[in-house]
């Protein structure tokens, strides 16, 4: 499956905030780190709490949607570890992935391309099997615009998340504004008229931040 140049992680995130980006609770975050389907590679080992890096919550939404495509975690770890034993660090980014289901199989298979085979790892190994593929430069575009909240989202225009902006939290496109501020102004009386005459802020700008809030916080709520 050949072999990726190592990038140093960028970016500092805590679990809840890779949760925003990522479609899920900052507790479900915290488990897949525990389990080994993502990593926390701005911490050190032990380290509480456990810091994540962009390469990370590029790997958790991935997590995510391999588990939408009924993926069962069982089926993944051990994928995930033997392409980290491979590929380094953040493996999902690196392979070219497909799941494999139909209407009687509940669950999916994860099948892994490495040129023109597909390959399923089994108990010996992997094998070669003679639907849909996961695209991780979706993933990536995805993240950059504002994480999971934009599959729900897609006209989002104003959010921006660059591991080198902000430590990677997510920001009014081509600003320094984090977008979690514009949202918690916008909330409060004359928020508003704050936000466009001292921050020079547009209503577009001010909207897609409540909207891009208001999307990243219901994922804790709806795992509470």
């Amino acid at each position: 499956m050949g072999t990726v140049t190592y990038m140093s992680p960028r970016g500092h995130y805590l679990a809840q905030e890779v949760g925003q980006l990522a479609g899920v609770s900052g507790h479900k975050v915290g488990q897949w780190a525990n389990y080994g389907y993502i990593r926390a590679s701005q911490s050190d080992e032990g380290e509480y709490p456990k810091v994540y890096s962009y390469q990370d919550v590029a790997e958790a939404m991935i997590v995510h949607e391999l588990l939408e495509k009924h993926v069962p975690l069982p089926v993944l770890r051990p994928v995930i570890e033997e392409l980290r034993n491979q590929l380094g660090d953040w493996p999902l980014q690196h392979a070219s992935l497909e799941t494999l289901s139909s209407p009687e199989m509940p669950l999916a298979s994860l099948l892994v391309r490495d040129g023109e085979q597909r390959l399923e790892l089994g108990e010996h190994g992997w094998q070669m099997i003679a639907d849909a593929t996961v695209n991780p430069e979706r993933v990536s575009v995805e993240l950059r615009r504002g994480g999971w909240a934009v599959r729900q989202l897609p006209d989002l225009q104003h959010i921006e998340v660059d591991p080198d902006l902000l430590s990677g939290r997510p920001a009014i496109r081509g600003t320094r504004v984090p977008a979690s501020l514009v949202a918690e102004l916008a909330a409060v009386r004359n928020g508003d008229d704050v936000l466009r005459e001292d921050y020079d802020l547009t209503r577009d700008q001010i909207q897609d931040a409540v909207r891009w809030w208001q999307a990243t916080t219901s994922f804790e709520r709806v795992a509470a």
